[in-house]
């Protein structure tokens, strides 16, 4: 659609953080940029159960959790189920990253968060995708290569 807003690719995602404020900002960001969040979850226990029973388009978790398992573990999970996952973590560590489509650096605001969601979608739209949004790396590229912002 000429001058019509993109069908965006993701629009059910599930937040996995144990920052409780992290969670609630993230979350009511994402709902008033018209995202449904479907849940937000901070273990591992409890993400893996809405990975289970939810139709998600994303993934957002942060590497340390509450109680057992980390954000490493949610993403094996959501794999097993064909979801993507975007880890939104201070330091994301070498093994995760074949596990995720990338990682967004924190802190971020609601406007790195917007852009780096918006990247994800024109990746999984086939869109070409020019300059990253600040704090973002993803860690698949055409070339196999982890591409920083």
């Amino acid at each position: 659609m000429l001058f019509g807003k993109r069908e965006r690719t993701i629009k059910r995602i599930v937040i996995v953080e144990d920052e409780p404020l992290v969670a609630f900002d993230s979350e009511h960001f994402l709902n008033d940029a018209g995202y449904e969040v479907v849940a937000t979850v901070d273990n591992l226990a409890d993400a893996v159960r809405v990975i289970e029973e939810e139709l998600l388009d994303l993934v957002l978790s942060d590497i340390s959790l509450r109680g057992e398992g980390d954000g490493t573990d949610v993403a094996r999970a959501a794999a097993a189920k064909g979801v993507a996952v975007l880890f939104v973590t201070g330091d994301c560590p070498p093994e995760a990253q074949g596990l995720g489509l990338g990682w967004l650096a924190k802190p971020y605001s609601d406007k790195m968060l917007k852009a780096a969601l918006d990247t994800l979608d024109s990746l999984r739209s086939g869109r070409k995708i020019g300059k990253l949004p600040a704090g973002l790396s993803l860690f698949r590229t055409d070339d196999g290569a982890v591409q920083k912002s």
